[in-house]
């Protein structure tokens, strides 16, 4: 029912008339120095794109690339990191497989359950259609900072590091267990394309144009003075470069959130299109749950044949 075709974050298989499969994996170096948060991170990471189709988590299996001279206790806290999220998206965590490597890679391949008539692709858009994010844009510039040392060790810039990796390891489970009762027309979730390309992907689907007010994009809070450092992944350079063209930036948007929007995340939220109508009571629903962001950010409008996908104003 979904696969190759298209931009879709997982696989549907459909089982019977109440059940389909949904498949995906996911995996990738560290982005943090703590183990278990890197753990955590990567299975949420894993996971998130079986929320981002409707579905939930049944089954995980680990994915591990390990170097023969690292400590395998390290491995140890890794992997308690993901059994802490697999175990939190109610999957259970099946064994796995491990190759050596010359670099350290960790994630989880994820099968999940939806009902083949509910589960939300990215291409479903509908024209009015309002866009709520669920997560702060910035994880990418964030965990570039703390690779490069710039999050330097003051209480400030710990304390900023430590809500960045709890925000990458929040699950999507609730926002997507939220968001299941409402219309949600198309669904994804910002991952390694950035915002702008995951955005300009559901545009693209739904054959719409997708008008976003950079104001009300939800960031992580103090992330904008690491843009203006320079502190963003080669990511956003490839995400310019792909996406750029289909992309129009207001001469009012800030260079630096101009920059952001096209920084690869890492675990991201999801980009919900639902009806226009229902777009506040959505956001007021996830703010009330606790949900990291809960932003309407964006309307999916009529687009000509040669206007850009997405509209930054």
């Amino acid at each position: 029912m979904a696969g190759h075709a298209g931009f879709e974050d997982a696989g549907v298989l459909r089982l019977d008339a109440h059940r389909a499969l949904v498949q995906t994996l996911d995996f990738f170096p560290p982005i943090v120095d703590d183990p278990r948060w890197f753990g955590r991170i990567a299975a949420a990471n894993s996971l998130s794109d079986v929320f981002a189709m409707g579905g939930r988590p049944v089954t995980a299996m680990n994915i591990v690339g390990w170097p023969r001279e690292l400590d395998v206790e390290v491995l140890g806290e890794i992997l308690a990191g993901g059994l802490e999220k697999t175990e939190e998206a109610g999957a259970s965590l099946c064994g796995g497989h491990s190759v050596v490597d010359g670099e350290v890679k960790y994630g989880l391949s994820v099968t999940g359950l939806v009902h083949p008539d509910r589960f939300w692709r990215n291409s479903g858009a509908q024209l009015g259609d309002a866009l709520v994010v669920t997560k702060p844009l910035g994880m990418g510039a964030v965990s570039t900072a703390m690779k490069k040392d710039k999050v330097e060790v003051r209480a400030a810039d710990a304390a900023m590091a430590e809500r960045a990796m709890g925000v990458m390891a929040t699950l999507n489970r609730v926002a997507a267990e939220i968001a299941a009762a409402f219309d949600v027309h198309a669904a994804t979730d910002v991952t390694g394309f950035g915002f702008a390309g995951h955005a300009c992907e559901m545009a693209e689907g739904a054959d719409l144009q997708l008008e976003v007010d950079a104001a009300a994009l939800p960031l992580m809070e103090g992330v904008m003075d690491l843009v203006h450092a320079g502190a963003l992944s080669g990511g956003c350079a490839r995400g310019k470069e792909h996406f750029g063209p289909r992309v129009e930036v207001g001469t009012a948007v800030d260079a630096g959130l101009a920059d952001l929007v096209f920084d690869a995340e890492t675990s991201g939220g999801l980009l919900l299109a639902v009806p226009e109508a229902q777009a506040d009571r959505l956001s007021a629903q996830l703010r009330d749950a606790g949900v990291p962001a809960f932003a309407v950010a964006g309307r999916f409008s009529s687009r000509s044949a040669d206007a850009p996908l997405l509209r930054l104003r």
